[in-house]
């Protein structure tokens, strides 16, 4: 049986590729952005803060991949509007519209402030730590998502996604970096693994330079493909190796952490 899934964020970066990646698993794609997709002359544009425009993109789907909101750092005011009145706003479409399933876009910056010790893979159960009011948005999705699952039975699996681009674009990319393909097989993982409650996974490739533990992912059935060592000698010839006085060796939320919020 074919699902319908609303994919917010369908415009952005992630959302571009999984316009085309995930039809084939056997979903029929709803798309939804701010702005309207590219193509797509049925994709629905709306503010994620216009909780009537969100509860009628959500009718009549299976399932909601959520990638709306601001992806980067931003005023608390904006972060506040798109990413934590949008994310409430989502998930209350889905309680009243019986959607039993979310998968959640969160984000390595939830937990950026995390050292990185080199003293064994970080697993997916550590506290939050964000690094920007961005980050605490990602805290306050993945809090939302718990309270949703325990009170509501509304499933959702929240992937703090580190780096997804086509291809890895620096030295702390090597070890956080999510292949589109991978990132596919992931979401197809989260939308069909039975009784997750609310799952929190990292999500990133198969990276031999990994610092993130994929256990939860792979017990939903994730079996990355890709690696970021294959673009490894290319990389570190233009960068060199990693500066263990910067950000981007310390803490997992590299340079994001030393970023003022604009005024």
């Amino acid at each position: 049986m074919t699902q319908t899934i609303l994919l917010t964020g369908a415009a952005g970066g992630i959302g571009t590729f999984l316009r085309t990646q995930l039809p084939p698993y056997g979903y029929r794609l709803r798309l939804a952005d701010v702005k309207p997709v590219p193509d797509a002359p049925d994709s629905l544009a709306f503010d994620l803060r216009d909780a009537a425009a969100v509860r009628e993109a959500v009718r009549g789907v299976d399932a909601v991949v959520h990638l709306g909101g601001i992806a980067l750092e931003d005023s608390f005011a904006n972060i506040l509007g798109s990413n934590i009145e949008g994310a409430y706003n989502l998930y209350e479409a889905v309680r009243q519209e019986g959607v039993k399933r979310v998968v959640f876009a969160s984000s390595n910056h939830a937990v950026g402030f995390t050292p990185l010790t080199g003293e064994g893979l970080i697993g997916s159960d550590i506290p939050p730590r964000p690094d920007t009011y961005y980050g605490l948005s990602k805290v306050f999705g993945e809090g939302l998502a718990s309270l949703y699952a325990d009170k509501y039975g509304v499933e959702t699996v929240s992937i703090r996604i580190g780096s997804c681009f086509p291809e890895p674009r620096s030295p702390r990319a090597l070890a956080t970096w999510l292949s589109p393909a991978d990132c596919t097989r992931l979401i197809h993982a989260a939308l069909t693994a039975p009784g997750v409650g609310h799952t929190v996974v990292n999500g990133i490739s198969a990276n031999t330079r990994a610092w993130w533990d994929l256990s939860s992912a792979r017990a939903l059935g994730y079996e990355p493909q890709d690696d970021a060592e294959a673009y490894a000698a290319e990389i570190l010839a233009e960068h060199g190796e990693l500066d263990p006085a910067h950000a981007d060796a310390r803490l997992l939320g590299g340079y994001f952490t030393t970023v003022e919020p604009p005024v």
